[in-house]
C-alpha cells in the first residue's frame, strides 16, 4: 500500500508540481499540502485525472495551532473507490483570509463546509449557504478554537416562567477545587487501603 501512495505522490508532483507545497505518506496515508488559491484546480485534478479519480469527499475538517500565524488547517479527506485509495488535501488559512468553496467540484461539501465555520471561523468564498450548522443562531465565538473557555459564554435553557428559551452567562455552580490525586478521597483523617504511600509522604 505505502508503494503505490508513493507512486501516486510522484505522478500528483509530476503533474501539479508548482501547485503542491509538500507530500508525505505516513499512517497508511497520503498527504499533500496546497495553497488556497491553488485549492479548487488541485480538487478538480485529483477528480477528473484518469489516474487518481477521487470522486468521493469523505470529509472536511479543521485544526488549530494558534501559536501559527496561519493557525487554521482545513484538511479534506477524499477517496477514490476506482483504485481504493485515499488522499488527504491540507490548506493553512487564518481568520480573516478565507479559502475557497470546494462545493462546484464536490456538492457534498456544502455542510462539511458549514460545520468547519461553524466551529472554527474559517470563512469560504463562494459558499451557497455559509451559515452556523450545529450551534445556535445567536451562539458567540466557535467552540473547537483552542482560545475558546471550556465552560463557554452562555448557558441556553427553556423557561417556564416566561415561555421561552432564554440566556444566561454562564454560572459555575462550584468554585475551583485543586486535587492532589494520590487519593480518591478527601479530608480523611485515617489511613485508607492503598493510601499507606500518599500519606507518608
Amino acid at each position: 500500500m505505502s508503494e503505490a501512495l508513493n507512486d501516486l505522490a510522484a505522478y500528483i508532483k509530476e503533474r501539479l508540481d508548482a501547485q503542491v507545497q509538500d507530500s508525505m505518506v505516513a499512517f497508511g496515508d497520503l498527504t499533500i499540502h496546497v495553497e488556497p488559491s491553488d485549492l479548487i484546480d488541485v480538487l478538480e485534478f485529483l477528480k477528473n485525472d484518469v489516474q487518481c479519480r477521487f470522486v468521493s469527499i469523505i470529509d472536511i475538517c479543521g485544526a488549530d495551532y494558534p501559536a501559527r500565524e496561519k493557525r487554521f488547517d482545513v484538511v479534506y479527506h477524499l477517496l477514490s473507490p476506482y483504485t481504493n485509495q485515499r488522499i488527504r488535501l491540507k490548506v493553512r488559512t487564518d481568520e480573516d483570509n478565507p479559502i475557497p468553496s470546494a462545493t462546484e467540484v464536490f456538492p457534498g461539501a456544502d455542510w462539511f463546509e458549514r460545520e468547519t465555520y461553524d466551529l472554527y471561523g474559517v470563512l469560504f468564498t463562494g459558499h451557497p449557504d455559509l451559515r452556523r450548522i450545529l450551534t445556535d443562531y445567536g451562539f458567540e465565538g466557535h467552540p473547537l478554537r483552542k482560545d475558546f473557555p471550556l465552560t463557554g459564554f452562555v448557558e441556553v435553557r427553556y423557561d417556564d416562567e416566561v415561555k421561552r428559551v432564554v440566556y444566561e452567562p454562564v454560572e459555575l455552580k462550584q468554585e475551583f477545587r485543586n486535587f492532589d490525586f494520590l487519593s480518591p478521597w478527601e479530608g480523611t483523617d485515617y489511613v485508607l487501603p492503598g493510601d499507606e504511600k500518599a500519606k507518608a509522604n
